[in-house]
């Protein structure tokens, strides 16, 4: 592999890339590194349309009517059966291609070798394009390349783990909700396991620490404090990140009160706090069947695993 120095404009870079290419060669290809989905058989056809016409272009029949505009008004409607939207790669012989750098180095402007080719007189054939070969230009176009190929950066999985001891004259808030209940779980902030659980969970998957890092139970600012709060700032910090919650489930472990009438209220809350609609939250109850403290009615736990996706 050889590489030139790019020039001001795309002709100048494919023009000192033509430079360099092999005396031997008798069919040259001109692609855009911004398409990284070209397929092999697409390079093919290009390549023997390229040796039997001298040049030619993948491209796609445009699906929509095409209007063309001056000063916000139409002007004309030109059927969409005669446009074509441009692609890459671009094949040529090799004089073709060198009389299209030729007549590009005299002072002629195109946006693509072929019309470059077509200025120099040289019929342009065209190869049916692919509508996956995509160019990546927006943060919008990056995201959905990096989905495609299942690139690792794009998904973080992370899982969260609390519990609390229940005592008596402590409120019971689990979910960001408040359940009548005559013991309340024993903690410095206000000791809802769910949102802690939530909490560890998102920033675990996006290795900023956990929740004693960041809200210690050592800090007196913290005393009471409001854990769906401590949720919703830890989801800041995970967008500042570069992510965003693609979806949580958690499950809370507790003997008694049920929470099954709360459930929906509960998803709500911490819908809120992380900024994501109720349906990527699930939220689950279930007892310990009498097993240890939390089976003995003497504790509360909650476990969850958040997903999240770059932005």
């Amino acid at each position: 592999m050889r590489t030139v120095d790019g020039g001001g404009r795309r002709q100048d870079s494919v023009a000192n890339g033509f430079d360099a290419v092999s005396p031997s060669a008798d069919i040259v290809l001109v692609h855009d590194a911004a398409r990284p989905f070209i397929s092999a058989s697409l390079i093919d056809q290009t390549i023997d349309a390229a040796a039997t016409h001298g040049a030619a272009i993948v491209a796609l029949q445009s699906k929509d009517t095409v209007k063309r505009v001056e000063a916000g008004i139409i002007v004309d409607t030109i059927p969409r059966e005669q446009v074509y939207l441009a692609q890459t790669p671009q094949g040529f012989r090799r004089e073709v291609l060198a009389a299209a750098v030729a007549i590009g180095r005299s002072g002629i402007e195109a946006t693509d070798e072929a019309a470059l080719a077509e200025r120099a007189g040289y019929r342009v054939h065209v190869v049916d394009g692919d509508p996956g070969n995509v160019k990546i230009t927006t943060e919008e176009d990056l995201r959905v390349a990096r989905a495609r190929t299942g690139a690792t950066s794009t998904t973080r999985i992370g899982t969260g783990y609390d519990l609390h001891r229940l005592v008596e004259g402590r409120p019971l808030i689990v979910g960001g909700v408040t359940i009548p209940f005559d013991k309340g779980p024993l903690g410095h902030s206000d000791g809802d396991v769910a949102c802690h659980a939530a909490t560890d969970a998102i920033l675990g998957a996006a290795c900023l620490g956990d929740i004693g890092r960041h809200f210690p139970d050592t800090d007196a600012k913290w005393k009471a404090a409001d854990s769906v709060a401590l949720l919703r700032e830890a989801a800041r910090m995970v967008r500042e990140a570069g992510y965003e919650v693609s979806n949580l489930d958690l499950t809370v472990i507790l003997e008694r009160p049920k929470i099954k009438d709360v459930v929906d209220t509960m998803r709500a809350r911490l819908a809120d706090a992380l900024g994501v609609d109720r349906d990527r939250v699930s939220i689950k109850g279930k007892t310990n069947e009498g097993v240890d403290a939390v089976g003995r009615g003497e504790a509360i736990a909650a476990h969850a695993v958040a997903l999240l996706r770059a932005r």
